[in-house]
């Protein structure tokens, strides 16, 4: 005897006890919504707010909030100081963005990141 596919509530069909394939969409829902709710809480553990920028500044960013922590140079990565106020770095992230830092008893604390147009904006004596 032949067996017969059975429609589920979901309207698809299939030979199981359950839909497949929304038990599969659903997995994927949930792994994704995990991913984003991650994300979403890794912000809490930076210095300084970094919502607003897109996702591969935020990584780029860390990375040298990272490596100033551990007491590297700020012009391996092309940071140089203002003119205007030689205790405030600059340190460029990509093309489009920089972060600000600022010496504060020999240590660089980095206060703001921000896109190159809000940065020539905001610096004063530019």
């Amino acid at each position: 005897m032949a067996r017969r596919k059975k429609q589920f509530p979901c309207g698809h069909k299939g030979y199981g006890q359950q839909c497949h394939r929304c038990a599969q969409q659903e997995a994927v829902r949930a792994q994704e919504q995990a991913e984003r709710h991650d994300w979403q809480a890794s912000f809490e553990r930076d210095p300084i707010d970094l919502r607003a920028l897109p996702k591969h500044v935020v990584r780029k960013t860390r990375d040298i909030i990272q490596a100033l922590a551990e007491q590297q140079d700020y012009r391996q990565f092309g940071g140089k100081r203002l003119r205007h106020d030689r205790t405030v770095v600059s340190i460029p992230v990509t093309r489009s963005y920089r972060l600000l830092c600022r010496y504060e008893g020999g240590i660089l604390v980095p206060e703001a990141a921000m896109s190159h147009e809000d940065y020539n904006v905001a610096k004063p004596g530019g």
